[in-house]
């Protein structure tokens, strides 16, 4: 049997991985926010919850090599990789199906999230938690600093996982996940570490369509940190991974 994927199940798995991922991570948020358990035990809640959600979508996409962000994606582009995953060599045409799939992925993942908690979004009162549970909003508005931070997070993210692995599927679901919790507890408190243009996009765009009862604007105003502050974090990662490897991993 080839070792080789197509373009379809490259489709297909990055769609429910992505889902994957987004359904968990948006989920804890829900479950901290709704039961009003905020404060300092959430963020260490939530970090963990967005870590066991890559470390279940990793293994839900690891036939595609389970990118689940566009940032990923083009960090591998830029380091100069051949291939995406076995068989799927490095082009315009697979570099778009991964990121539309990653989109499509993240934003069905959050409506899937939404059908769960719909009780508690049709009788929660606050418009800025129904909107955190889709996206990641600045604690302090700057929005240059707000991008630096988001550059800064999603570089060490895709810097560490082209290094060691290549992908995500390649360095292991719990050394990433490990890896996001780390980067949730350390560096997410000024953005809410997108660090991943789908997780935020995608999730944002079913909060503006979604029925939800007195969810308020969806903060586009802010929207275009998350996206391009991670895809420049993941570009001069890829860049740094090709001329300056670990040890290890070059």
């Amino acid at each position: 049997m080839s070792d080789t994927v197509s373009l379809g199940v490259v489709f297909g798995s990055e769609v429910a991985g992505t889902a994957m991922l987004t359904l968990l991570g948006c989920g804890v948020v829900a479950n901290v926010l709704f039961t009003r358990g905020k404060g300092a035990g959430a963020t260490v809640m939530i970090a963990w919850g967005w870590g066991l959600a890559v470390f279940a979508g990793v293994y839900v996409a690891a036939k595609s090599g389970a990118h689940l962000n566009p940032a990923i994606t083009l960090g591998q582009l830029s380091r100069g990789a051949a291939e995406y995953a076995p068989g799927v060599a490095v082009s315009a045409a697979s570099t778009a199906i991964y990121i539309v799939a990653q989109m499509i992925g993240a934003f069905l993942g959050a409506v899937i999230c939404w059908l769960t908690f719909k009780a508690q979004f049709d009788t929660e009162q606050d418009a800025a938690d129904k909107l955190a549970v889709f996206s990641t909003a600045p604690a302090i508005r700057n929005y240059g600093w707000n991008t630096v931070t988001e550059i800064v997070a999603t570089f060490v993210l895709v810097y560490v996982v082209l290094n060691f692995g290549g992908t995500p599927s390649g360095l292991g679901p719990l050394a990433v996940a490990l890896l996001v919790v780390g980067i949730g507890l350390s560096l997410g408190g000024p953005t809410g570490y997108a660090i991943n243009p789908a997780r935020d996009l995608g999730p944002r765009l079913a909060h503006l369509v979604l029925p939800i009862p007195g969810k308020g604007g969806s903060d586009w105003s802010y929207s275009w940190v998350p996206i391009v502050g991670p895809i420049i974090g993941g570009v001069i990662a890829g860049f740094a991974a090709r001329w300056l490897p670990f040890a290890v991993g070059g």
